[in-house]
């Protein structure tokens, strides 16, 4: 069974190439060229670090670090090397995941010139508010389904989604057994709180989060589930109050797993659980025992 095994934090790495891998099944058809694609699971990120020269009693600690990794056998909690601070004015450490939307059985309707989708009865849109990023699941047209986010809440009942990610919605009318949720696979957004009205401020376009695999709220000790990045600004949605401080947050990549309700989101670390990416760990050392050490890692999935 795995283990995570704790990485050195001094010195930090001085060259970094970090990268997102998508696993994207594409069809062409020979007759008139388009291009029909399909998203996979298998997306992760990955990163080959070097850290600077180092004399022996200091390399030792990465040494030590390198062969407990067994290969890619345990784990460990790693970032973008260079994103390890936040741009944002954001001033908590975290944020609690908050289902603000959660219809697990319900009737819509899709309007494709208006950007509308409306439910026959209840008031599954009591809760959500302008921003949030909700997950659609049930219709038969593909492109009904999905990650949108609400522009306008006309009503309880009603929401108007932006068009930059409804541009494809398809008219249909009175679907049956649809889902309407939030912080579920698939989504590319996140709804979620602060943990006290002290978290507020700004989340900037790269900021990047770690979602917990549990509700531990301990940032230096969490069990990070996905490295996600923030790819718009976002502010407060709902400032104060007994609601804390609410926020919508469009990231990439999708979420690979459901957010446990009051699941942790982490800004500050904002770490992901990685493993190496070989059997093979090295390291060089010159005639006056300075060190070199470079190696490759991949989020765990």
């Amino acid at each position: 069974m795995a283990k995570i095994v704790t990485m050195p934090t001094s010195p930090n790495f001085v060259k970094s190439n970090f990268s997102l891998q998508r696993t994207i099944g594409s069809v062409s058809s020979p007759y008139t060229g388009k291009i029909r694609t399909q998203e996979f699971d298998g997306v992760f990120w990955k990163a080959t670090v070097s850290l600077p020269p180092m004399r022996r009693s200091i390399a030792s600690q990465w040494q030590s670090f390198l062969l407990q990794c067994n290969g890619p056998v345990n784990h460990f909690r790693f970032a973008d090397p260079d994103a390890l601070t936040q741009q944002g004015t954001y001033t908590g450490d975290q944020f609690i995941a908050e289902a603000r939307v959660n219809e697990t059985s319900i009737t819509l309707s899709f309007t494709a010139s208006t950007n509308t989708i409306t439910a026959a009865s209840g008031t599954p849109f009591a809760n959500a508010l302008v921003g949030d990023f909700i997950v659609v699941t049930g219709s038969s047209k593909t492109a009904n389904n999905g990650t949108h986010k609400i522009t306008t809440k006309t009503n309880n009942t009603t929401i108007i989604v932006d068009p930059v990610d409804a541009e494809s919605l398809v008219d249909e009318s009175s679907v049956a057994s649809c889902t309407i949720k939030v912080n579920v696979k698939g989504a590319k957004g996140l709804c979620v709180k602060s943990t006290g009205n002290s978290g507020a401020g700004t989340i900037l376009q790269g900021d990047y989060l770690g979602v917990s695999a549990a509700t531990t709220n301990i940032p230096t000790t969490y069990t990070p589930s996905q490295y996600v990045q923030v790819v718009e600004n976002a502010t407060e949605t709902n400032n104060g109050g007994s609601a804390k401080n609410q926020y919508a947050l469009r990231t990439e990549p999708k979420l690979r797993n459901d957010i446990v309700t009051n699941g942790r989101v982490f800004i500050d670390p904002a770490k992901g659980l990685f493993r190496l990416g070989g059997n093979l760990v090295e390291w060089d050392a010159d005639q006056i025992s300075n060190y070199g050490i470079s190696f490759d890692v991949i989020e765990v999935i």
